[in-house]
């Protein structure tokens, strides 16, 4: 067998600024990525079809191998504190890669060990109980086809870790069950596999919470208690299925850093443990003891680099108790919430001077996200010096337990949707207080689609679709273009449901002849009304009266297609293609206008673009 994990490359879009996805590369900077350590069995490889003769069919990565977001070019300490990190690496470039361990996959070559990560034999743990609420998961997935969105993927199989927590219920990794279409469990020292049900799966955590109806799975189990954040240099034990066999596997590590740390499947930036035990692909959803065996955490991947060894990363349970916590309070999981304000570090004298600080401390508002809460109590220029009465460093930084400082967002986190935070600020010279609620961010270009299926609409062979992060992995950056790929790293939605919609492909007919060409543009306007998203435009295509359907593109390119014409050759395109229906089951529900989206859109629709300027150096974090 061998891990088959893809490199996270990250190309060069233009010499000002690095794309998030992760299969873009800098030549000139460090790239690094998160991957998960599922262990991934594929069954083939997906036929590709409706592809023009122009574009490459090339099978798409698994959701397995991904990789954490490309990172400006200038971006080495920048932190954005809602959860989207700069880079922390200053030193010259490396071949690096963060990888989530946890699901492993399979393959037909033979697989190598790296001999610095030496596992141990459980020893004394061997007839430990703790090491027999640990069960391996066994799951298939079917992940969307983005391209051609009324379809999905050919499955596939992978493996991860998972560990009992009481009343009927498993913790894992989200990536270890994404897309699943069947997930199985098996008991150490079982040869019975029972099937469990998701309950919830936490996107921007990477945790998932499972359900095992079956009686004889639970018999003489004895679930794992959480343990307390541990101290830097403890003994910590991951325990888990990764390769190298079928049986339980046991390494051994201490801990060597804790702080706000980039999970690669979420793209978030949360607290995080990292340990230098051994995690390898199939660790993922496994968990990692303390001497006392209380579980202090939740292994979920890895750092790779060719300047580094040894680094592997844990969910602490400070994080774990928020994900169950916040299920058990809304009977789902919401998620955790952001500030949405971009923020600049206090650090210079002068600085702080003419913004009239006092003292040593406080970060400057730089911008407000348009959709979040702070946009109506906080204003550009405005001075951060507390957060519910904790002091904020000029730095961004606040107390975290003794002698230890962490990110100014690891605050946030520890709220919920809906929780409101007193802040302390400077403005004008005024110290003030003000109450300002947390929710989570709203994502212009979303990294994961809600309900799996992303949404379509077909007019007459034109197919268009929201950008999406899976979409841009999907194809490559020649395709989508540098424009799309700015405005979906730079852009702010200015309202909640705002999207950018795009011409996917179209399928060629008579009717859309002269268009065939045309691939992954935004479309602008509709018979000269700004399409918000893609249930609005769903909602103008079918009200449209007109004798034409006018498209109005970027760069001021139309397509215009005769709507009786267009309607009548629809039925006849979808059969051709083997479609099922011309627009997915999202976008047959009536279309409700809201009064802050037609506020909104007057206010320069859809251009926000946050420049390199504003959040490519040293001195900037979003919060």
């Amino acid at each position: 067998m061998a891990i088959t994990v893809a490199n996270c490359c990250f190309s060069a879009l233009s010499s000002t600024f690095k794309s998030r996805y992760c299969h873009l590369r800098f030549a000139t900077s460090p790239s690094h990525s998160y991957f998960d350590a599922r262990s991934l069995k594929a069954t083939n490889n997906k036929k590709r079809a409706l592809k023009g003769s122009s574009s490459s069919a090339s099978p798409r990565k698994s959701n397995a191998e991904k990789k954490l977001p490309g990172r400006l070019k200038d971006d080495k300490s920048g932190l954005y504190a809602d959860g989207i990190r700069g880079q922390g690496d200053m030193g010259r470039p490396q071949s690096t890669g963060f990888k989530s361990f946890g699901t492993q996959r399979k393959d037909k070559k033979e697989f190598q060990l790296d001999s610095r990560e030496q596992q141990v034999e459980p020893g004394s743990l061997q007839d430990a109980n703790f090491l027999n609420a640990v069960v391996k998961v066994y799951c298939t997935h079917t992940a969307p086809d983005y391209s051609l969105p009324w379809q999905k993927q050919r499955q596939y199989t992978s493996t991860g870790s998972a560990f009992m927590i009481g009343d009927g219920k498993l913790l894992t990794n989200a990536h270890c069950v994404e897309h699943d279409t069947q997930v199985k469990v098996k008991r150490r020292g079982d040869d019975t596999k029972y099937v469990a049900k998701v309950l919830a799966r936490g996107v921007d955590c990477d945790i998932a919470l499972l359900s095992v109806e079956s009686e004889e799975f639970w018999k003489g189990a004895k679930p794992l208690h959480l343990g307390h954040l541990p101290r830097l240099q403890d003994a910590v034990t991951v325990v888990g299925y990764p390769l190298g066999g079928d049986t339980i596997s046991v390494t051994k590590g201490v801990v060597s850093r804790i702080e706000v740390t980039s999970y690669a499947h979420g793209s978030s930036d949360l607290l995080g443990i990292q340990i230098d035990a051994a995690i390898n692909p199939g660790n993922s959803g496994g968990p990692a003891f303390n001497e006392q065996g209380e579980c202090i955490g939740v292994a979920f991947q890895v750092y790779r680099s060719e300047e580094a060894e040894n680094i592997g990363y844990v969910i602490p349970t400070t994080v774990v108790s928020h994900f169950l916590n916040d299920y058990e309070r809304n009977g789902k999981y919401t998620g955790f919430p952001c500030l949405g304000v971009l923020l600049q570090k206090l650090e210079n004298p002068a600085l702080r001077a003419c913004l009239q600080v006092q003292s040593n401390e406080g970060v400057l508002v730089r911008r407000v996200e348009p959709t979040s809460d702070a946009n109506n109590v906080l204003k550009q220029g405005d001075v951060i010096v507390s957060f519910d009465d904790v002091h904020v460093g000029s730095e961004g930084t606040v107390p975290f337990r003794s002698n230890e400082r962490i990110a100014f967002r690891y605050l946030i986190s520890q709220k919920f949707a809906g929780d409101v935070a007193e802040l302390g600020i400077i403005r004008a010279g005024k110290l003030m207080k003000v109450q300002v609620a947390l929710n989570p961010r709203v994502h212009l270009v979303p990294y994961h689609i809600d309900g799996g299926q992303p949404s379509y609409l077909i007019i007459a062979g034109l197919v268009f679709t929201p950008l999406s992060e899976p979409l841009i992995e999907e194809e490559c950056e020649e395709s989508i273009g540098l424009k799309l790929l700015a405005k979906a790293r730079y852009s702010l939605a200015r309202f909640k449901e705002e999207q950018i919609v795009i011409l996917s492909q179209v399928l060629a007919n008579e009717v859309n002849i002269g268009y065939e060409d045309m691939s992954n543009q935004q479309v602008l306007k509709f018979n000269g009304t700004r399409i918000k998203n893609i249930r609005h435009l769903a909602h103008l295509v079918t009200c449209c009266q007109d004798k034409y359907l006018v498209f109005e593109f970027e760069d001021n390119y139309l397509a215009v297609l005769e709507r009786e014409a267009a309607m009548a050759a629809s039925s006849r395109i979808l059969k051709d293609y083997g479609i099922p229906s011309e627009r997915s089951d999202d976008l047959l529900e009536p279309y409700v206008e809201s009064l802050g989206d037609n506020q909104a859109i007057e206010q320069d629709f859809g251009e926000s673009p946050v420049s390199n300027l504003e959040i490519g150096f040293d001195g900037l974090l979003w919060a």
